[in-house]
């Protein structure tokens, strides 16, 4: 890389600061949609179905973000009516890495979480 090319890459990590990027990657739509695509190749009204509650709206920008992000890649083929897929970069698999072990973390510990919510608003 030139000197140039260096200095160029630190002003843009310094305009998108970290709070930022865990604020985009950690939303409740975000990892939905991430966990959602991990297997390959999703369409928009598969990811409606699986990312339970969101709004065709909401699943729209955050799709949009995600692109925006380097985390998705939307490929549209030239069909009637048009076929709009996405797929994770490598960026976002690397993220998925890191959100599967804080999933199965979340699925061994549910039930103790209940329990602990439980006696608490017992005793609140």
């Amino acid at each position: 890389m030139t000197q140039t090319t260096v200095e160029t890459a630190s002003r843009l990590a310094e305009a998108c600061p970290i709070v930022e990027v865990l604020d985009h990657v950690a939303g409740k739509w975000s990892v939905g949609i991430i966990v959602a695509a991990a297997d390959g190749p999703i369409r928009f009204t598969e990811l409606e179905r699986a990312v339970d509650g969101i709004s065709r709206r909401m699943l729209t920008l955050t799709l949009r973000k995600l692109e925006r992000d380097g985390l998705l890649v939307r490929t549209v083929y030239p069909t009637v009516p048009p076929k709009v897929e996405y797929t994770l970069t490598e960026m976002a698999r690397e993220l998925y890495s890191s959100l599967r072990g804080l999933l199965d973390w979340a699925e061994r510990h549910r039930g103790e979480i209940a329990q602990a919510r439980a006696a608490y608003d017992v005793k609140s």
